[in-house]
């Protein structure tokens, strides 16, 4: 509490009255003590910004000569990942050391993603059905989610194949996981890169004169 503390002045009747000083003393313990009260209310209520993670549900382990088998060459796209942002490649079919050819690419909108909208236009057409009627209200969110699960797993639908390597930036792995949702190329694999695949990307990147 603010404490304040007179003195008297003295003199008689006859002297000059003196205005009184006063002097005042400012207690600022309860001042300290609420703003640590306030600080502690603010803390506690406000909720703090947390990290924001993309989960990955992967697929059971599967064996690059099973997926080979099961998978038509010619609906098979194989994306392979490397080191630096710049070593992205992809093929078509399967891979033949003597004559696959490794195309570079990018996750910009003219890169991968549109090599995936040209080999899953049919089921994006599809798709883009499905949508206007669901906006149109002709049919209801779980019709369109039971259509749209139906479309994508046709067993004509595109089959793609991420192939990374121990140093692949995982923001690259991301990179493909969105191209693939953007292009709702839901039937995907992710599996390490075999030993003739890294071969040929390091040969392509030299090829090509890109950083290492």
């Amino acid at each position: 509490m603010a404490e304040i503390i007179q003195n008297e002045g003295g003199g008689g009747k006859h002297q000059k009255k003196r205005a009184k000083k006063g002097h005042v003393h400012m207690d600022m313990t309860p001042m300290v003590d609420l703003a640590f009260l306030l600080l502690t209310f603010f803390i506690l209520a406000t909720s703090l910004s947390k990290p924001k993670t993309m989960e990955i549900i992967y697929p059971k382990e599967v064996k690059e000569d099973d997926v080979k088998t099961k998978v038509a060459d010619e609906l098979a796209t194989t994306l392979l990942i490397g080191e630096e942002d710049e070593h992205i490649f992809y093929y078509s079919g399967k891979f033949k050391p003597d004559s696959t050819v490794l195309v570079q690419t990018n996750f910009s909108k003219d890169g991968l993603r549109k090599v995936l909208l040209d080999k899953n236009q049919r089921i994006n057409d599809q798709v883009t059905i499905l949508k206007e009627k669901l906006l149109n209200k002709e049919i209801n969110d779980s019709t369109y989610a039971r259509a749209y699960g139906k479309v994508v797993n046709d067993s004509l639908a595109p089959f793609v194949i991420v192939k990374t390597i121990e140093k692949s930036k995982f923001r690259n792995v991301v990179n493909a996981i969105d191209e693939l949702n953007i292009t709702n190329v839901k039937k995907r694999a992710i599996i390490d890169m075999g030993e003739s695949e890294n071969i040929a990307m390091r040969q392509r990147i030299v090829e090509l004169g890109l950083k290492k």
